[in-house]
């Protein structure tokens, strides 16, 4: 080994000393910030929110500024129009983040939310009430808007957060988290119950990765490569959120106007979020086929299709033949895999082998179908005769979301509030001991 070598192997173990130093401070700022944000009412952390909403206005200007710097670069370096689609913020959408802050505001608190309560026989009185989490780390990515529907949630339930946003949306992130925290300060909430470690990169996102003791939960919100990044490398409990192999089955009953429309809606409203359909199942018996194949290539849809599909549409309307990997890919693109079933059995088996277990859909005029569908689908959402975008916090009053978990344990579905506190049991006596 040349002193070369070994000096870059020193400088290397101080950089990384010191990112560790400096995203363990973080954390140890945010566990500070946690207390009184826990001891806050209503009326302060709703002030709070209000008083972030009125800032992200008076600042839009500085907000889309920063956002068209992340664009651009974003561009330059061959982003996909889908992804940038995500990481692209409008007035509109800032208009938007501010109307979901609003509706939190009016939320009621989930903090102290009594789940059940009992005086037992001993005349002990015993009562389990939902508290904050504490810590709540956020890893996502190219998605400024979660910057602020985290923070918002976080503070609504009492909780610090810490953010890790990812390099693609660097200078609008740092420029809404300079504003959240200016607008926390404002009306006497610690500022740092809102802070990121993006000034870190990945480096500094490894380490809140292990920060365990000091981050109470890590939630990570993209695709498949961050979340399973996430999930072999922390220490600290993750709440898996995210991947959306979705599915939407056409019944053998489906009619074919709402057959459109759904298709239509799920596919390219938004290409580029999770509750997006990745695969449409026909039926064998269903006859609305070729209407919907046309009104989605008509809207730019690229179909994927295996060879029976490919028999039932006309000549000359464009697909490429499917393969295993189209009924595995999460596309987030306008792109769908479309698969011809003989039955609904047929169907759900499918989506047993290949769903994430985020949504799935189906569209059909018999009961009975709709109703099997619902049992035997295990996945975090089930839509009948409705679009899978509806997957979605403040699609379902929820006011916004941290991300949509598609596992069981602690949430599923939709992050909201409540999903946001863990309870507590309080128990009152009189001198009682147990015999």
């Amino acid at each position: 080994m040349t002193a070369q070598t070994v000096d870059d192997a020193a400088k290397d173990d101080a950089a990384a000393h010191d990112t560790e130093h400096a995203v363990h401070a973080i954390a140890d700022a945010a566990r500070e910030a946690s207390r009184p944000m826990a001891r806050a009412n209503r009326a302060l952390k709703d002030a709070g929110l209000l008083a972030i909403a009125h800032a992200l206005t008076a600042h839009q200007d500085t907000i889309l500024a920063a956002n068209a710097e992340d664009v651009a670069a974003g561009r330059a370096n061959g982003t996909t129009a889908a992804l940038l689609d995500r990481l692209t913020l409008s007035a509109e959408r800032v208009a938007g983040l501010v109307a979901a802050l609003e509706n939190l505001a009016g939320q009621p608190d989930p903090v102290g939310t009594v789940v059940r309560g009992q005086t037992l026989p001993n005349g002990l009185r015993m009562r389990q009430v939902n508290v904050p989490l504490g810590v709540v780390a956020a890893i996502y990515e190219a998605r400024p808007n979660v910057t602020v529907d985290i923070a918002g949630l976080a503070l609504k339930s009492g909780n610090a957060v810490i953010l890790r946003g990812g390099s693609a949306a660097a200078h609008t992130n740092k420029a809404l988290v300079a504003i959240l925290q200016d607008a926390l300060e404002s009306v006497g909430l610690p500022r740092n119950a809102v802070q990121s470690v993006d000034d870190y990169g990945r480096a500094g996102a490894n380490v809140l990765m292990r920060a365990r003791g000091r981050v109470d939960v890590l939630i990570p919100r993209g695709g498949r490569d961050l979340i399973q990044t996430v999930l072999n490398n922390s220490t600290v409990p993750v709440i898996e959120t995210g991947e959306g192999n979705v599915h939407v089955y056409l019944d053998a009953s489906a009619a074919e106007q709402m057959s459109v429309d759904i298709l239509l809606n799920a596919k390219t409203q938004r290409p580029s979020v999770c509750n997006t359909v990745e695969t449409l199942l026909v039926n064998k018996d269903c006859s609305v086929l070729p209407a919907v194949a046309a009104a989605l290539a008509g809207a730019g849809v690229r179909l994927h299709v295996d060879e029976r599909i490919r028999a039932a549409l006309p000549a000359d309307l464009p697909s490429t033949p499917a393969t295993d990997h189209d009924w595995a890919t999460e596309y987030m693109d306008l792109d769908l895999a479309v698969h011809m079933v003989d039955s609904l059995d047929e169907a759900v088996a499918h989506i047993r082998r290949w769903s994430t277990g985020h949504t799935e859909a189906i569209v059909t005029n018999d009961l009975a179908n709709a109703e099997r569908f619902i049992a035997e689908i295990d996945s975090a959402a089930v839509m009948v005769n409705a679009s899978t975008r509806f997957t979605d916090g403040g699609q379902l009053g929820l006011g916004a979301e941290v991300g949509i978990s598609t596992q069981k344990l602690h949430a599923r579905g939709p992050m909201g509030l409540t999903e946001l506190t863990t309870t507590k049991w309080i128990v009152q006596g009189e001198g009682q001991v147990r015999a």
